[in-house]
């Protein structure tokens, strides 16, 4: 595969990971779960078959461990962890330079749905909950549903938004057309989370991709 082939969709780097967000990349992890505090680094490539280099190129360049190797038709992701911030940072750096790439190729990402349903039901809160890999919703609480493009953002969008907020982590999924995340919480919660969300993803700054329509 030739390097101009190749498109840098997401390169997330996150200094600590919250506790819900590193339980539940553990609770669904083929590889080595990451633990609290630990930093961790997000790629998403595409086409989805180079990432199978670029996680050779980081395992062997820092003293890193793999809790995520995506591997779908169209994008890969990748997420490697370590306590030492600089060990992720060399790993980070080395998969995409590789392909002659750097932080700054990244994609532009964009929230593409963002909204907040209030006072869910309980018929409807245990049907979520029936498809849940995180924490049950409760009825009563309010459900923070939310979309980006590249995925692997919803990453950054869950742990900012843990660290900002008292809720509850449902479910994640940092890989695919788009990245989901949703959480629970209390109506005044929800919305600092949903906040700190938005501006997570609106401080990832690269190369022009598109805008919500």
């Amino acid at each position: 595969m030739a390097d101009g082939d190749l498109t840098l969709r997401a390169y997330c780097f996150i200094d600590s990971l919250q506790p819900q967000l590193a339980a539940f990349v553990g609770l669904g992890s083929r590889g080595f779960p990451p633990l609290k505090e630990q930093a961790s680094v997000y790629i998403e490539v595409a086409p989805g078959i180079a990432i199978n280099k670029m996680t050779d190129v980081a395992l062997k360049a820092a003293n890193v461990q793999p809790a995520a190797q995506v591997v779908e038709r169209t994008f890969g992701m990748l997420e490697v962890h370590a306590y030492d911030k600089g060990e992720v940072r060399v790993a980070g750096e080395a998969a995409i330079g590789s392909f002659g790439l750097v932080e700054a190729d990244r994609l532009t990402p964009y929230v593409a749905t963002c909204e907040v349903i209030r006072s869910v039901e309980p018929m409807h809160a245990q049907i979520i909950n029936r498809n849940r890999y995180g924490h049950m919703i409760l009825p009563g609480q309010s459900l923070f549903l939310f979309e980006c493009d590249p995925a692997a953002y919803a990453v950054l969008a869950a742990n900012e938004a843990e660290k900002a907020a008292d809720v509850s982590l449902i479910d994640l999924k940092p890989y695919g057309a788009v990245g989901r995340l949703m959480m629970a919480g209390s109506e005044s919660e929800i919305d600092s989370a949903m906040k700190a969300a938005i501006d997570a993803i609106n401080s990832i700054h690269g190369r022009p991709y598109r805008t919500k329509a």
